[in-house]
């Protein structure tokens, strides 16, 4: 059966997150905080460590007390918002401003960057007639990230885990998506880089293509085989 839309993930596949101690270095600039070099690298690391940046590193370890939030982190704002929060205070930083500050610095679209292909994959996608929906496990809005890299006139549908109070795996996040684009399961194509969660559409029915996470620089083309998937 003939592909005729394409749901795309977020992170990892059409965007990628600054690095951890970009995101702290900008953050603690803003609030008037220098550091030595060593310093900054030192925090960076440990707030790498407790995966205190949503997109960025896995934690080591989840705590007990937060195993719940853990669960449910993308399927409401506000349980994202306290997890990765709370995550970031078992850094001890001396400046507890910090920590709300960086929460609000990973939503800016300057803390994101469209892997090199992306505008162009997508538009290839809808040159050839294909319909385009965004489908991300996250707990905030991302469609100002598209407005500003000029890509959002390329998204038909954004099917947000947190709007829907569900998260992939779970097929009732991939039928929202198929049913905003108004297509079956069987013309889809799911594109993302996570084989458990977005590799799951292939149960709905849906094709699957898998991309590597790799930083912005090292993958300047990985999207390169969606066009040829579709008609």
């Amino acid at each position: 059966m003939a592909i005729n839309g394409v749901l795309f993930d977020f992170s990892g596949t059409l965007f990628r997150i600054e690095s951890v101690e970009r995101w702290l270095r900008v953050t603690l600039e803003r609030l008037g905080i220098g550091l030595p070099e060593s310093e900054l690298l030192g925090w960076a690391a440990e707030l790498a460590r407790v995966g205190a940046l949503p997109g960025g590193s896995t934690p080591e370890s989840i705590p007990p007390e937060l195993a719940g939030l853990w669960e449910a982190r993308d399927s409401d704002a506000e349980s994202h918002r306290e997890l990765f929060t709370r995550l970031a205070r078992q850094v001890d930083l001396p400046w507890p401003q910090a920590y709300d500050a960086l929460y609000e610095r990973h939503m800016e679209p300057a803390a994101w960057t469209p892997y090199p292909d992306t505008a162009a994959v997508l538009g290839a996608v809808r040159e050839r007639g294909a319909r385009v929906a965004v489908v991300s496990n996250v707990g905030w809005d991302l469609r100002p990230i598209f407005r500003e890299y000029g890509v959002h006139d390329s998204v038909d549908a954004y099917v947000l885990s947190y709007e829907h109070g569900v998260a992939k795996p779970d097929a009732r996040l991939f039928r929202a998506a198929c049913d905003a684009l108004g297509l079956p399961p069987e013309e889809t194509l799911m594109v993302g880089d996570q084989a458990r969660t977005d590799g799951a559409a292939a149960a709905l029915g849906c094709a699957v293509e898998l991309v590597d996470p790799l930083p912005v620089a090292e993958r300047p083309d990985g999207l390169r085989a969606v066009p040829a998937r579709l008609g």
